[in-house]
């Protein structure tokens, strides 16, 4: 190729930096660290599975998609008043962007949040994160909230 642009609508970059890496840590290398990513998910995945009030919808498994964890609400777990729109406010006070965000049309009744474990996000990171839920739902239980948040208050993920 002449040129490393791409006819995409966006820049290269990213897939030369990925490539470079690839040719730096060789196969291996570049396959350890996007397993500690999944391992990493899998992590989050299981502490908020634990949680009484999610459900875990995909656990971040190498095999079934990319290092991602997203959840939703338990069906009749009560509340106490809050939403995922009011978790994912808390956890933003926290220095964590976790959106929440309903289905298309024809779900719109399921909220989900979710996160992407990239390169860099650590376990000890994760723990973190993990830690700062509980303080939310121990926060949510002691003040209970008289009007939950609308996805437009909170300022949510769009498609």
């Amino acid at each position: 190729m002449p040129t490393f642009a791409l006819s995409f609508s966006r820049p290269g970059g990213q897939i030369i930096a990925q490539y470079y890496h690839f040719l730096r840590l060789g196969k291996e290398g570049y396959r350890k660290v996007h397993m500690d990513c999944y391992e990493t998910a899998q992590y989050i995945a299981s502490e908020l599975d634990n949680m009484r009030p999610f459900k875990v919808l995909f656990d971040g498994h190498p095999n079934k998609g990319i290092p991602a964890v997203s959840w939703t609400v338990k069906e009749g777990f009560d509340m106490k008043g809050y939403t995922l729109f009011d978790l994912s406010d808390r956890l933003r006070m926290r220095g964590w962007q976790v959106a929440a965000y309903s289905m298309p049309p024809n779900r719109k009744d399921l909220v989900v949040q979710r996160v992407l474990v990239r390169h860099g996000f650590s376990k000890d990171l994760a723990s973190l994160f993990i830690e700062d839920v509980k303080r939310s739902l121990e926060f949510f239980a002691a003040h209970p909230v008289s009007k939950p948040m609308t996805e437009q208050e909170a300022g949510g993920f769009h498609h």
